[in-house]
């Protein structure tokens, strides 16, 4: 697989999907040019996991995107997906790393600029930057980090950032201009009425952007 493309990142949620089956709408964002998945499953169990994570795999290999594994460093070694994403409260890096060996991928949530310094020392292969603004699946977290923190962790950061929390095409132009490498959503095509349309949608919006002086 060639070095990924973090322009259009999707995350999975299943109660957004609108009672279709994931690995539908999974499909449909990939043929709008969606450029990696995150399969993300908070209340699944293990088995039920595996199986949802090769189909998707599937799919993501058919179209040459990664497929990233949300949490869990076990179903990513077990069905060979292309890496994780870890959170500031799971697996420590340098262990996830030790487990997964030097050519999976490995994103890392940062919610703040001390945080984006910690990762300097490691070689995770991008941040995730959340929450750029709050939404409903980033209920945890108590504040945003807006456009001007994303700038703050843009300029301190050598890695590939992913914006996340609030991006859909009102968002997407401001989280580039503001430094990220990419934008990472959830909603707006996981509950899009027609996922390939929405993801064709964000990805001119995103490139747009790149060739647009910022406005803010």
């Amino acid at each position: 697989m060639n070095a990924p493309r973090w322009d259009l990142y999707l995350v999975t949620d299943r109660d957004l999907a609108r009672g279709r089956p994931l690995v539908e709408v999974v499909a449909a964002a990939l043929r709008g040019g969606t450029t990696v998945v995150q399969l993300r499953e908070k209340a699944c169990e293990t088995r039920a996991f595996m199986e949802e994570a090769r189909q998707v795999l599937a799919l993501t290999r058919a179209a040459g995107v990664p497929l990233i594994i949300n949490d869990r460093v076990d179903i990513a070694l077990a069905v060979e997906a292309d890496g994780v994403h870890l959170g500031q409260s799971d697996m420590p890096y340098p262990d996830a790393r030790r487990l997964l060996g030097p050519d999976r991928i490995i994103g890392l949530s940062v919610e703040s600029v001390a945080d984006a310094q910690a990762a300097e020392a490691w070689d995770v292969q991008y941040l995730g930057v959340s929450p750029v603004y709050l939404t409903p699946t980033k209920t945890e977290l108590a504040s945003a980090l807006g456009l001007e923190g994303l700038r703050q962790i843009r300029s301190c950061s050598r890695h590939p950032l992913v914006a996340i929390g609030g991006m859909n095409a009102q968002t997407v132009v401001g989280a580039i201009q503001a430094g990220a490498d990419g934008v990472a959503v959830v909603s707006a095509l996981c509950s899009a009425d027609d996922p390939a349309a929405a993801a064709r949608d964000l990805c001119q919006q995103i490139e747009r952007a790149r060739h647009e002086s910022p406005t803010s």
